[in-house]
């Protein structure tokens, strides 16, 4: 990466500008330049490049996500039609992909320019949402509105219908998923060097009540059936589709649509475990703060946390 154009994706609402200045800042210092997207242009410097949305991903050698998980998924779904490195700065609380934190960053960028690191692929799931084609890299759901009953599909796989959901949400996952949505409803974890599709009911009151893993090679078409109260699809948490009655979501696999930039894998991993421990036990965040291994509780420390939502 000798002459190389790094594009920002910005976390929607909260105040990025102390990453963004810690980019820019390196980005003159080694001749790199930034793109944005417009709607972003106002929340960084002028020697950012804004560019329309779809374009970012497409001029850009690797990505920077400044946020979240939510900001990493939606910077991995840019970047699905031609898949580019994206290194993740965290700004959010739980978050199992994004890596770097602030106090890291300059670092990170040394090594991202000098090609120093490895790529953590990542499937996702290619879906056509009632004639609309869509992409999720951890989850779509059909979810119910509440107060207007319950969530009523058929699930059909490889053209064989197998049996129907009667439940508040029906959600089906990826692997790196399989600790969202999939989890929080009962599904189980699934190992994110697996490939595997998870279907999951969330509070089922009527047939199939347990999560159904399937092979990534298969086919899933859920159906709305005529009985079912309107839903809304969300993927990855994003509303595509509110108050469907009827129509489909049809699923495929896709492997190997995202790229996600990793420094050091094995410890990566050892905190990961730690946030899927931490999962279960009922304890305050300034409590759980408490259990963190003493280096990352003194990242931690080094900056100032968001303030609960």
């Amino acid at each position: 990466m000798d002459r190389i154009r790094l594009g920002l994706v910005l976390h929607p609402t909260r105040d990025v500008s102390e990453v963004v200045t810690i980019i820019a800042g390196w980005a003159s210092r080694h001749g790199k330049s930034l793109a944005v997207r417009v709607e972003d242009r106002h929340r960084v410097p002028a020697t950012v490049e804004p560019l329309p949305a779809d374009e970012v991903a497409v001029a850009c050698d690797a990505l920077i996500s400044i946020g979240g998980d939510g900001t990493m998924l939606g910077a991995l779904r840019s970047a699905v039609r031609d898949p580019k490195p994206v290194l993740g700065v965290h700004l959010g609380r739980l978050g199992f992909l994004v890596e770097v934190e602030p106090p890291d960053l300059p670092a990170a960028l040394d090594r991202l320019a000098a090609k120093d690191f490895t790529v953590e692929r990542h499937s996702c799931l290619v879906c056509d949402v009632c004639g609309d084609d869509v992409v999720a890299f951890n989850d779509v759901a059909l979810v119910r509105q509440p107060g207007s009953g319950f969530v009523t599909a058929t699930l059909g796989v490889d053209g064989q219908r197998y049996g129907y959901y009667r439940c508040d949400a029906l959600v089906v996952s990826t692997p790196t998923g399989s600790t969202a949505y999939s989890y929080a409803a009962g599904g189980p974890l699934v190992s994110p060097a697996s490939d595997a599709v998870v279907v999951t009911p969330s509070a089922p009151m009527a047939g199939i009540s347990r999560a159904v893993v399937l092979s990534p090679d298969e086919r899933i078409r859920l159906e709305l059936a005529p009985d079912s109260a309107p839903v809304a699809v969300e993927m990855d948490g994003l509303v595509i589709r509110d108050a469907a009655t009827e129509g489909a979501v049809e699923v495929t696999y896709r492997r190997d649509a995202g790229l996600v930039v990793r420094l050091d894998p094995r410890r990566y991993q050892e905190r990961n475990q730690l946030k899927l421990s931490l999962l279960d036990l009922p304890l305050l965040p300034e409590q759980l703060r408490e259990l963190l291994p003493e280096g990352l509780r003194e990242q931690l420390n080094r900056r100032e946390l968001p303030p609960p939502r």
